[in-house]
């Protein structure tokens, strides 16, 4: 499989990858600066025979990785599993996403395409995450928590039960979100508050 994006992210998927015993063909990247990530060569033209390989997005930045989904002509790869990580046989999961080591992903969660959840973080029963979101390291969404497109959740943050996250939201590291939070906030402390708005440009 292939690697859109050598960025640190990207380094974290060559493990997950190593991790099931699968095999990394090609990265590719638009910087032509970089050469290698952890000794890979790193190709800066996409040639035919390199997208007749499915794909991941080695990119962490959400708006980015919307932005190359939409551009690139190949196929994605199927949700790739770190070894490590507990995933429900109830659960859905998208293309091109990604569960990190010791993350978890309990009964009846969906989790749709090209999102990180991120080493250590849970996702509890029923919860509903739409395309290119981010669950930052050791955060937890209790149980149905619905996440918005493109949303951002800090490391160490708590969603409570049955909270709706909007799009394209923020939300800081350690955080504990209560109630419910509209499209583009960022929000930050225990308990969250609004404290500003993205300004959002993913077309």
């Amino acid at each position: 499989m292939n690697i859109y994006g050598a960025s640190g992210h990207a380094k974290v998927l060559i493990e997950i990858i190593h991790s099931f015993g699968g095999s990394v063909n090609y990265i590719f990247d638009d910087d032509p600066e970089i050469e290698k990530v952890l000794n890979y060569p790193v190709f800066h033209e996409i040639l035919p025979e390199m997208i007749k390989l499915p794909t991941v997005i080695g990119v962490g930045n959400n708006i980015i990785r919307k932005k190359i989904s939409l551009k690139f002509q190949g196929a994605f790869t199927d949700a790739l599993i770190h070894q490590s990580a507990v995933v429900s046989e109830s659960a859905q999961l998208g293309k091109g996403s990604v569960l990190m080591a010791n993350s978890v992903v309990n009964a009846q969660s969906v989790i749709k395409s090209h999102c990180i959840i991120n080493s250590g973080s849970i996702i509890e029963h029923d919860n509903i995450i739409d395309h290119f979101v981010h669950v930052s390291p050791g955060a937890v969404l209790t149980g149905n928590v619905t996440l918005g497109e493109g949303t951002h959740i800090g490391a160490g943050a708590v969603i409570l039960p049955g909270v709706k996250i909007g799009r394209w939201v923020t939300v800081g590291a350690g955080a504990l979100i209560l109630k419910d939070v509209p499209d583009f906030a960022v929000v930050v402390g225990n308990p969250g508050k609004v404290i500003k708005y993205n300004t959002v440009n993913n077309e």
